[in-house]
């Protein structure tokens, strides 16, 4: 037998470990079972290579779990390691203090055949987070005997001979009292479902039960034993992101959804992403039906590398508006532990976030050339998605602008140019009329419906940052936004007012209203029919709106409303000329309260008032 210490220079290799490079215990699943895939896989390549002959046993890692000893056994067939090789990996694994020691595991990982963990080393030593003790059994592809290292914490060690006979590697974890919950077989199954569902090699898990359990279950004399079932492994070794697009059928794109999201809504459809150049870059990429707008915060795009799970949503690889989709991104090129600051200055990510949204918005683009039809039909579904990539990144803007079209008020599907051309013709200033709210804007839709306009909906969160963002990107086009309830230039005719008459219909609508910050326009309308109604300015209401969201009730700023009358309404001829008597204050509150309720809902006292009044003004009708 032989002892040794660690070669640490001064510095603790397990703080950095827990600290630096991991903020979840399970992850020391991940770092020994892909260890035990390099392992197997360096093994392969022995044998393709004619280096090592092959005993035809099938490739697989066991994960054994037993609550009674209290530990948790990983075993691969793969290389094995001589004890030289258990002192070069394990015991040398630091030289000269823990930021050299991370350098030197990070150029070592980009060894050709080193694999993203290496041999063993840094991922190995993760086990101790949940450890009071590690043993290592492990038996070389090599006439060399087998070897057991153990380790209490990390540090000191031992080596001595092993009684292993397998070619490959057993690591004993003895769990601590505070971690046996990785013991129990439901958790254990689920932490490698988690970060091992597609790892490249066969993944079975054992339970060792007590022996009291054993013998309750034990057949009773003259009864048939149970069928005992093929154990199966719990992780697919060949995702569908693996295989070429013309490989792939809808039903296994569908299928592979269901079963990686436990989402049984079908996507709306995908993109399959298939890179070696610059980089290596596979994955898929959904886009999921939105069931709400609050929902479109819940895409989850799952990070692997080489099939190893990383992690969910990183920003830094994925761009952030593209977190709204579902997928699985393969990145071999990327190591598994790294800052974010590297992420974030490192080349070859910003290449694979670049090449990531081109792919998206080329397909949109497709999609929309030549599949309009059903193209439009999801576009309810996938538009705030695509909204927020025009905002956040202009390269995504300048590549879909003309696959970005508009649902109006009758149910067709246009594209802005679509629209200007039919509704503007070639006017200079061109300006889109929308509603955000097609019920309570009825009236208003079909003024301008009746005039010829077409009204476009924007009726989500996002649409109030969007058309400012376009507004300001086709600002040379002179393109602007206006909600219906905004300006009724459109709505009147050109035409000569008494400034006078206007003047005092100002005065008796402040007094009937009690509001001084209402304005009072005097125009003909194109409609006969209609009264007057209150526009609210098209800037003031969006910086109110915002404000309103973003900053609380308490920054909410007074919106800029005008009440237009109708100078050609028989009623305001006759307010003309009227005196102010209460008679005259009460239907001018009527006119005003019914051109509000145009655009919104009355509420509390305004809307008891103006029952009270309704009722009071139809009572003196019928006793006149």
């Amino acid at each position: 037998m032989s002892k040794g210490t660690v070669s640490i220079n001064a510095e603790n290799i397990m703080p950095v470990i827990k600290q630096w490079l991991y903020s979840d215990k399970d992850i020391f699943m991940r770092e020994l079972i892909s260890n035990g895939c390099d392992a197997i896989s360096k093994f392969r390549w022995l044998v393709n290579n004619g280096q090592a002959e092959s005993d035809g046993e099938e490739d697989r890692i066991e994960v054994i779990t037993d609550k009674e000893k209290g530990t948790l056994t990983f075993i691969d067939n793969g290389i094995g390691m001589t004890e030289d090789e258990i002192v070069k990996y394990i015991a040398q694994v630091a030289f000269s203090g823990a930021t050299d020691f991370i350098t030197k595991y990070t150029e070592d990982s980009k060894d050709e055949g080193a694999g993203i963990i290496g041999h063993f080393g840094l991922g190995f030593y993760s086990a101790f987070m949940v450890s009071d003790k590690v043993v290592i059994d492990s038996k070389s592809y090599t006439d060399a005997p087998a070897v057991r290292w153990t380790s209490e914490d990390g540090m000191e060690y031992e080596i001595e001979p092993s009684d292993r006979t397998a070619r490959g590697t057993a690591i004993t974890l003895y769990i601590d009292d505070a971690d046996k919950e990785f013991l129990n077989l439901w958790t254990l199954r689920a932490t490698l479902e988690k970060h091992c569902a597609f790892m490249p090699v066969p993944i079975y898990v054992t339970e060792i039960k007590p022996e009291e359990e054993k013998k309750a279950e034990d057949v009773k004399e003259g009864e048939e034993p149970p069928k005992q079932e093929e154990p199966k492994p719990i992780n697919d070794i060949h995702p569908l992101w693996m295989k070429r697009p013309n490989e792939c059928t809808d039903e296994e794109y569908k299928e592979f959804y269901r079963k990686v999201f436990n989402d049984y809504d079908e996507p709306l459809f995908w993109i399959h992403l298939n890179a070696e150049y610059p980089f290596n870059l596979k994955g898929i990429l959904y886009f999921p039906r939105i069931k709400n707008e609050f929902s479109a915060s819940e895409g989850v795009i799952k990070l692997y590398n080489n099939q190893v799970f990383v992690a969910d949503n990183i920003k830094e690889v994925i761009p952030e508006f593209l977190l709204l989709l579902k997928g699985c991104i393969d990145c071999p090129d990327l190591p598994l532990n790294v800052s974010r600051s590297f992420l974030q200055n490192d080349g070859y990510v910003k290449k694979m976030a670049a090449y990531i949204t081109r792919k998206v918005a080329d397909r949109l683009v497709t999609e929309f050339n030549t599949r309009r039809e059903d193209y439009q039909r999801y576009w309810d579904d996938i538009h705030p998605f695509v909204k927020y990539g025009c905002i956040k990144d202009d390269k995504f803007y300048d590549r879909v602008k003309k696959a970005l079209i508009y649902k109006t008020t009758g149910g067709e599907y246009v594209t802005l140019e679509e629209y200007l051309n039919k509704n503007c013709g070639d006017e200079e200033n061109k300006t889109v009329y929308y509603a955000s709210d097609e019920k309570r804007q009825a009236q208003m839709i079909k003024l301008y419906n009746d005039q010829g306009k077409d009204v476009i909906l924007l009726n989500t969160l996002i649409d109030n940052n969007f058309i400012s963002f376009l507004e300001y990107t086709e600002r040379d086009g002179k393109v602007s936004f206006k909600r219906v309830d905004a300006a009724a230039d459109s709505l009147t005719e050109e035409g000569e007012v008494s400034e006078e008459a206007r003047a005092k219909l100002e005065g008796l609508f402040r007094k009937a209203m009690g509001d001084e910050g209402v304005e009072v326009a005097l125009k003909p309308f194109k409609d006969d029919a209609l009264i007057a109604m209150i526009t609210v300015d098209e800037q003031n209401r969006r910086f109110t709106e915002m404000s309103s969201r973003w900053g609380g009730m308490d920054m909410k700023l007074p919106e800029k409303r005008t009440l237009v009358l109708n100078d050609k309404h028989p009623l305001v001829k006759w307010l003309q000329s009227a005196g102010d008597d209460d008679h005259t204050v009460a239907l001018c509150a009527q006119v005003a309260d019914l051109a509000e309720m145009a655009r919104q809902p009355l509420v509390a006292d305004r809307m008891v008032e103006f029952l009270r009044r309704s009722n009071q003004l139809l009572t003196e009708m019928v006793v006149k």
